[in-house]
């Protein structure tokens, strides 16, 4: 009974793991059809597949490129006063006729001529790059048709699948314009003062008439505008992406056969398998779908070879084997 049990559990731990025996290539002949070098009678082999190796690469892309701020100080006025005269001196007529005059008006600056600074900001443009994330690479996998025996074992037939690569797009911000200024230029400012000409002198006797004068407020340009550029530095970001180190590759391992394959150590492997979490049926000592499929996914998680109970499997789970078994 243990033996039937123990083939099919075999069956079982073949199918859960044909994905994995896809990857490998075939040799020139169709397929690699060579056993282990110096193994021993009683002794159980099979050829398991150990999953290609990536690492993760981390690089930095420029995300914003460095661009210049510019403020504009305004310029600064300062008010100031200046005495302006309004009415001349003159002589007044003491008798008879009257001197005579007329109103005038001038045009008094005020405010200067000057120029104004406008900021015109920096445009950006979004550029889009595209970026490899994992290169192409072609995968064997297991095809349907003729199946035939050789050595009790069950041949299969591989198909080789090209898998395109995977691409990134990353984008980020460049200085399309920069930053910049302009003049604008701002007119004078003149304020209108009346004043009194003298058009006719007063007759017979005169007395003078002193100037009349007026106090005048004019703003005076006491600082004008500049700018002051400031730096704003460039902004990075880091992308990672997957790099294969090594390649999938089949070997020849050491397994769990008939020979070796105990009721104590199928249910220690069962136990080991539930107290890692990948098992939960029962401790019947039997190597079942459930049991496979539960090696399959441990040795999944630890990134080792997989495609049946390998001796590696159970070291790695503390499970002791019965060893090299004995010929007869």
């Amino acid at each position: 009974m243990l033996r039937h049990r123990f083939a099919a559990g075999l069956l079982a731990a073949a199918s859960v793991s044909a994905p994995a025996l896809a990857q490998e290539a075939p040799s020139a002949a169709g397929f690699d059809t060579s056993l282990p070098l110096r193994a021993r009678p009683g002794e159980c082999y099979a050829r398991v597949y150990t999953p290609p190796q990536f690492k993760t690469v981390s690089e930095t892309v420029l995300k914003k490129a460095a661009s210049e701020r510019i403020d504009v100080l305004p310029e600064r006025y300062e008010w100031d006063e200046q005495t302006v005269m309004v009415k001349p001196a003159s002589e007044r007529v003491v008798e008879v006729v009257p001197a005579q005059y007329r109103w005038e008006e001038e045009q008094v600056l005020v405010k200067p001529a000057g120029e104004k600074i406008e900021q015109i900001p920096a445009t950006y443009k979004t550029t889009t790059e595209r970026q490899l994330v994992k290169p192409a690479s072609q995968e064997w996998k297991r095809g349907r048709g003729l199946v035939e025996k050789v050595d009790n074992l069950t041949g299969d037939i591989m198909c080789l699948v090209e898998i395109p690569a995977e691409y990134r797009d990353v984008t980020h911000q460049e200085v399309d314009r920069p930053a910049s200024t302009r003049s604008i230029p701002v007119p004078a400012e003149y304020q209108t003062v009346r004043r009194q000409v003298l058009v006719k002198e007063a007759e017979v006797r005169k007395e003078e008439v002193p100037a009349q004068y007026q106090t005048v407020k004019v703003r005076k340009l006491a600082e004008p505008a500049r700018e002051n550029r400031i730096a704003i530095p460039a902004e990075y970001q880091t992308v990672t992406r997957q790099e294969k180190v090594a390649d999938g590759h089949m070997q020849w391992r050491g397994v769990l056969c008939e020979t070796n394959a105990t009721p104590d150590t199928v249910r220690a492997l069962q136990q080991a398998l539930k107290s890692a979490g990948f098992y939960s049926g029962p401790l019947d000592g039997r190597i079942g779908s459930g049991t496979a499929e539960g090696v399959r996914r441990y040795q999944a998680s630890q990134g080792m070879a997989q495609g049946g109970i390998t001796l590696e499997t159970l070291e790695r789970l503390g499970v002791p084997s019965a060893g090299r078994a004995t010929a007869g």
